[in-house]
């Protein structure tokens, strides 16, 4: 199956479908990351939705339980999603952080640039320069 250019058995979280292309050259673990950003950010999957268990998503798409845990940690550093013990886990209840996150990162850079007495011009090449 590694080899074949078709995505995995596609899963429905709610109204979502989730694939995993394993002819991609990102990682599994990256594949389903992204897609349950993206659907947690656009509203697709809800704040406060439970999120099916490792175990479960793994089977349905033919993963490790591992990359799916590893996708779900990563999420829950991020303060997307969180674990409530044997409850489960759910999408967080102010749903997407990582807007919040970046602003507060912002506004971070910007107060160090302002005590660096750097030019807010040179700052933002500097940040465009990081960002490609």
């Amino acid at each position: 199956m590694a080899d074949s250019p078709f995505p995995r058995s596609p899963t429905s979280i709610g109204d979502f479908v989730v694939t995993v292309n394993p002819a991609s050259s990102i990682p599994h673990y990256e594949q389903l990351r992204v897609q349950l950003l993206d659907a947690v950010a656009s509203g697709s999957i809800a704040a406060g939705a439970k999120l099916p268990t490792v175990r479960g998503l793994a089977d349905s798409l033919g993963l490790a339980p591992n990359t799916v845990a590893r996708s779900y940690r990563e999420l829950e550093r991020d303060a997307v999603i969180e674990t409530r013990g044997r409850a489960g886990t759910f999408v967080a209840p102010s749903g997407d952080a990582t807007h919040r996150q970046a602003q507060d990162a912002a506004a971070a850079f910007a107060a160090r640039i302002r005590q660096l007495r750097l030019d807010p011009g040179a700052a933002l090449e500097l940040v465009r320069a990081a960002l490609r």
